[in-house]
């Protein structure tokens, strides 16, 4: 039977690609009223002046990573994160920031107080959490881990390369079946002659399809506890292949990844991995980093609806004058004053010996937690826009939700919290007694 020939409709179709009409206007010409996130507007957001609170050292890393961030990478992030792939030519500029490696001292590293690695991580997010998920990876997870974890010739050997981010790495933990019960995961490692056989699989593991370097954690058949171990790119038996469909943190390119009797030499294993008990060394430091992406999204946030709502026009006049509005701004603005302040103490309770597991959850589960109402009071400031990639709260709105999971879910981290101050762990259900079903 011969097919049914096309209407003149659907040829039509075809020869204009995807697109159906012209080509969208440019956002200037279909929206004259306001600037979009692309020209980045001055920070208005720290009200209580909490710069007066860094060093010169720290303000120098602020003043450097804003200029970089809102000249390189503000005009191009609406683009990449609608694409959901990843700017690769914006690496030599990120790179020029110095801060990958964060805290860690020598091997070529920037030595930051954890506070001025929070600042930074604060100053990324708040022009782009998907360039401030991919540092925070790649350095307070993954080259972390081998400044607490690695032998001194792991180190020399690792560690230069990432920190000028001529490598890329990654850390993988996470797995299908096991994500809040980390600690359960089921990846395998087989001590054999010379090395390890690794068997198993990871997801939702940030900057895999690409990086040079993988930290993957396995279960050491032997031991039945958990080890560390460097794997390099390209290891036959390796496969990490793109997570699709995500709603947020598109830049960010999540992977899966297959290993199949990977191979691993002895000098690749991590000598201070030992026991899961270990990756809570790395996990304090990057929770904090964590907690400190929100903050800086809220900044931004904040930022932008300041100036639309100065710039927009309803009934002849400007929407800052509305007082419902100036209401949810100045809301949006104590949150933020807040949220900073919790962030700040944290770290300076990590610079002192005094922060514990709990303080780091809660920070990172009350943070996020006021910044998901944060972003949702500014999406409803910018009315329609609220939905637009362009002026950003659309794209903050949805890059929250990852944040608000990983690094610890709310709940998860409201019982490490709980945990803590009530001595009673309830990560598990209650198990009832036979009586009692019956």
């Amino acid at each position: 039977m011969a097919p049914a020939s096309k209407t003149q409709g659907e040829q039509s179709k075809e020869g204009m690609g995807s697109h159906v009409g012209l080509p969208a206007l440019d956002l200037s010409a279909a929206f004259p009223q306001a600037t979009p996130a692309s020209v980045f507007p001055p920070l208005v957001s720290d009200y209580y002046q909490f710069g007066d609170l860094l060093s010169s050292e720290e303000k120098a890393l602020r003043k450097r990573i804003r200029e970089v961030m809102e000249k390189e990478i503000a005009p191009i992030m609406t683009e990449y994160w609608e694409k959901a792939e990843f700017p690769f030519h914006a690496i030599p500029k990120l790179a020029s920031l110095h801060v990958a490696g964060g805290t860690i001292k020598g091997y070529g590293c920037p030595g930051l107080s954890i506070t001025g690695s929070a600042i930074a991580t604060a100053e990324m997010a708040r022009v782009d959490a998907s360039c401030s998920t991919f540092i925070l990876v790649h350095s307070s997870l993954a080259m972390l881990t081998i400044a607490l974890c690695g032998s001194e010739e792991q180190k020399q050997k690792y560690l230069p390369s990432l920190a000028e981010l001529h490598t890329v790495a990654c850390w993988a933990l996470t797995e299908p079946d096991y994500g809040s019960d980390a600690s359960s995961l089921r990846t395998t490692a087989t001590k054999v002659a010379g090395g390890w056989l690794l068997d198993g699989q990871k997801r939702w593991i940030g900057n895999s399809t690409f990086a040079d370097v993988l930290i993957i954690f396995a279960r050491n058949t032997s031991t039945n506890q958990i080890n560390g171990f460097i794997v390099k790119k390209g290891t036959p038996g390796l496969k990490a292949t793109k997570i699709e469909n995500k709603i947020g943190l598109r830049i960010v390119q999540n992977g899966d990844i297959l290993i199949n009797k990977v191979f691993v030499h002895d000098e690749d294993r991590l000598p201070g991995v030992n026991s899961f008990q270990d990756t809570s060394k790395v996990l304090a430091v990057s929770r904090v980093m964590v907690a400190w992406q929100p903050i800086g999204i809220v900044m931004g946030v904040f930022d932008i609806c300041h100036r639309y709502l100065k710039e927009r026009k309803q009934f002849g006049a400007p929407l800052a004058s509305f007082q419902i509005n100036q209401e949810k701004l100045v809301r949006m603005l104590g949150n933020v004053q807040a949220m900073f302040l919790v962030g700040w103490r944290l770290c300076k309770l990590y610079e002192s010996g005094k922060m514990t597991a709990g303080h780091a959850s809660l920070g990172k589960a009350w943070i996020s937690l006021r910044a998901r109402e944060t972003v949702a009071l500014g999406r409803e400031l910018m009315g329609g826009n609220g939905i637009l990639s362009d002026f950003l709260v659309a794209k903050a709105f949805c890059d929250l939700e990852p944040i608000y999971t990983f690094e610890g879910t709310y709940e998860i981290n409201s019982l490490v919290t709980a945990r803590e101050i009530t001595g009673i762990a309830s990560f598990k259900p209650a198990v009832r007694s036979k009586a009692s079903r019956l």
